[in-house]
């Protein structure tokens, strides 16, 4: 059988006794890996994969960054020379930004995935221990958990009820008392992934949520908070501030989003500085990059940071005005369901129903989303296939050019289906 859908006759034939299949891990070989629209589609107008449509936020005045004594453009950069291991001035500045004491309880990968992978490789035994996740969630947990031989229990999110709107209790919320009951059940359980504001849902997980899931005594292990849209979010959502009350929660973090950094890959954990230290002990040397600690030292000046918190205000109002356009007619008299989940990052998410029985239908949804990519030039994501998402499309929020491009679009392609 083909490895990983390669055509056999690429194969080399010598030597006649190599079989690479009986060198591959079993669960390497049995893997589903992560997949995304860009995979398919990378040409257009590209609202799928949640990038901040108004681009970065790095002020042109801002001050370089100092490199061995001299202060250096990007392009001017010591390239021949290994980076920090440590990028202190980037934790310090992250530390001040959320009101950590200070770099010892911040750590960077190279994007929030490799700290993902990281926590499971330091904190979970291969074919003993699991991970909880709650779906509908972020696809990388469970696809890590594959990769490390890890066990992963699914306790589902709140799929019914109105949409909980900034951290109140309603669809896809936490089902606290299940995940609980998950872990009496299953000792092994190390870690607890909580996604919030949630991908695809768009919804935050509360901190009394959170708070609940650090005291429960039966639970040795740590809760990891994903943040990576936390800035479209109110202020005072984040877990951050639990970060120093509590040793067992990791929070996730990211400038992919909120600072239109996505193409430098730069991820953060901030947590209790005994779990830093660890994963500084267990990271590959010299895991950021200079050209990535460059930029992104610049992007957390405080020009920058303003010009940043200002996009996001722009976008955050944009999000309110595409959710109002998605809700009315002709959107909704063609069969664009109510938008669902809380909308507390950059994205919404609506499902597309069925004409005749006005019910979610993952086939129309399919076909809306094929169309507008082949044919129309928007890309968006499908994301039917997730625990109550049924018929739904993820819209990330563009430009205001764009978002009435993908408005104008929708009606068509709608009309047509």
């Amino acid at each position: 059988m083909p490895i990983l859908g390669l055509d056999p006759s690429l194969y080399p034939t010598r030597p006649a006794h190599f079989d690479i299949e009986q060198v591959i891990r079993p669960n390497i070989l049995a893997l589903h890996p992560y997949r995304c629209a860009r995979d398919d589609y990378s040409e257009g107008i590209l609202l799928d994969a949640n990038e901040n449509a108004l681009g970065h936020s790095i002020d042109s005045e801002s001050e370089p960054q100092p490199v061995n004594g001299e202060i250096k453009s990007t392009l001017d950069l010591d390239l021949h020379r290994y980076p920090s291991p440590t990028h202190d001035d980037i934790k310090a500045r992250i530390a001040k930004l959320r009101g950590v004491p200070g770099p010892s309880h911040v750590f960077l990968g190279v994007g929030s995935d490799e700290v993902i992978d990281l926590l499971m490789r330091v904190c979970v035994a291969p074919g003993k221990e699991k991970i909880l996740i709650t779906p509908p969630t972020y696809g990388m947990y469970s696809v890590c958990a594959q990769v490390n031989d890890v066990g992963v229990v699914k306790v589902n999110l709140e799929l019914s009820g109105d949409n909980g709107e900034g951290g109140e209790e309603g669809r896809f919320s936490v089902r606290v008392d299940e995940v609980k009951k998950a872990i009496d059940a299953d000792p092994s359980i190390k870690l607890v992934f909580l996604c919030s504001p949630g991908n695809p849902t768009g919804t935050l997980i509360s901190l009394k949520s959170i708070r609940s899931l650090l005291e429960y005594e039966n639970f040795k292990g740590i809760v990891v908070v994903d943040e990576a849209y936390i800035d479209f979010a109110a202020e005072g959502s984040s877990a951050v501030s639990l970060v120093n009350e509590y040793a067992n929660v990791c929070v996730l973090q990211t400038l992919s989003k909120s600072f239109g950094l996505a193409a430098i890959r730069l991820g953060i954990a901030i947590a209790h500085p005994s779990l830093i230290q660890i994963l500084m002990n267990t990271k590959a040397p010299y895991n950021i990059s200079t050209p990535t600690a460059h930029l992104a030292h610049l992007a957390l000046s405080p020009a920058s940071l303003s010009a940043m918190q200002d996009k996001v205000s722009t976008l955050v109002s944009s999000r309110k005005h595409l959710l109002s356009a998605l809700q009315s007619n002709p959107l909704c008299e063609l069969g664009l369901g109510k938008v669902i989940g809380g909308n507390d990052a950059n994205f919404v998410m609506v499902p597309v129903l069925n004409r005749e029985t006005g019910k979610p239908d993952n086939a129309r949804s399919q076909k809306v989303y094929k169309t507008l990519a082949e044919h129309e030039g928007v890309v968006v994501r499908y994301r039917g296939g997730e625990a109550g998402c049924e018929g739904c499309l993820r819209i990330t929020v563009g430009t205001e050019e764009e978002n009435k491009y993908l408005l104008k679009k929708l009606e068509e392609t709608l009309t047509k289906l």
